[in-house]
């Protein structure tokens, strides 16, 4: 089981693998079992945000165990919370928040 972070800026936390990219991060979900997935809402001008992931999970039912929003963008991390809150599993811990500073200490 890996932990993902997706962020075009942000240095990577320890213990995560990093996706740049919207589709680097659903290469990830599709190929491996994912524990902990925060998710930035913007990735780059012109680029497909964390929407497109979090769109990708509620289509293949693929979900991690817990996901975290740590978007700066407030309009953007509410888009993927509604959506996420509406279609992931009761199981699936959705935090609307950046992770605390030890992963898993909150979950």
């Amino acid at each position: 089981m890996i932990n993902v972070y997706l962020d075009d800026y942000r240095p990577c936390p320890r213990g995560f693998a990093l996706a740049k990219n919207a589709e680097e991060c659903i290469l990830l979900l599709e190929h491996e079992r994912v524990g902990i997935l925060s998710l930035d809402y913007d990735l780059g001008w012109g680029q497909p945000t964390g929407l497109e992931v979090v769109r990708y999970m509620v289509a293949s039912g693929r979900y991690p165990q817990a996901v975290y929003l740590h978007s700066s963008s407030p309009a953007g991390r509410m888009q993927m919370y509604h959506l996420l809150s509406q279609h992931a599993p009761l199981e699936v811990r959705l935090h609307n928040g950046p992770m605390p500073e030890r992963p898993g200490a909150a979950d």
